[in-house]
C-alpha cells in the first residue's frame, strides 16, 4: 500500500540487470512497494485486472492482489509489497540494504527453449512441388519503365509586350 510522501527509493535488479522505470520503487514499514509496470510485466505471463484485484501468473501459478486506492486500471499508478508477490511467482528476492537494491533473480530456460543444432544425418522432409503460374500472354506490348527523352524541340512562345 503506498504511503505519501513516498519511503526511501530502492532500485529493482532483475538477473543482475537494473530495471530502468520513470516511477521508483520504495522501502516503507519494512517492505518495498514497486509500480506493476514495469517489473511485472516483464516477468508475468499473463496479467489482467479483475475489477481492484489484479491478477498475475508466471510459470502456471496465479497470485491475486487486492488493490485498494488508486487507479488499479493503469499500471504504473498500481503499487504492491513486491516481495511476497515475487517469491509466490517462483523468484528468488533479496534486500541490500547497503545499495538500497531489490535483486530478484529469476530461473533460465523455462520459459524459452533453445533450437536443436542443426543435424545434417537426421531424416528430414523432402522438398514438394511448387506451383508457379505461367503469365499470360497479352495481344499488345506492354511498355515499361520512364518516357524517352522528347526529340522535338517546343515551340516558344512570344515574350510579352509591353
Amino acid at each position: 500500500m503506498p504511503v505519501f510522501p513516498p519511503g526511501t527509493p530502492v532500485a529493482l535488479i532483475l538477473d543482475g540487470r537494473p530495471v530502468v522505470a520513470y516511477v521508483q520503487a520504495y522501502l516503507a514499514s519494512g517492505r518495498v512497494y514497486a509500480p506493476v509496470e514495469p517489473l511485472l510485466t516483464r516477468l508475468a505471463d499473463r496479467l489482467w485486472f479483475d475489477g481492484n484485484v489484479l491478477v498475475i501468473e508466471r510459470n502456471g501459478r496465479r497470485v491475486r492482489v487486492a488493490l485498494s486506492r488508486g487507479n488499479p486500471q493503469v499500471p504504473d499508478a498500481a503499487y504492491v509489497a513486491i516481495g511476497p508477490l515475487l517469491r509466490a511467482l517462483g523468484a528468488s528476492v533479496s534486500y541490500v540494504p547497503q545499495r538500497r537494491s531489490l535483486e530478484i533473480r529469476t530461473e533460465r530456460g523455462a520459459r524459452f527453449a533453445t533450437p536443436s543444432p542443426y543435424d545434417a544425418a537426421a531424416p528430414s522432409v523432402a522438398p514438394r512441388a511448387v506451383f508457379t503460374p505461367q503469365p499470360v500472354p497479352t495481344p499488345r506490348p506492354a511498355w515499361t519503365g520512364s518516357p524517352l527523352p522528347r526529340r522535338t524541340p517546343l515551340p516558344a512562345s512570344a515574350p510579352p509586350r509591353r
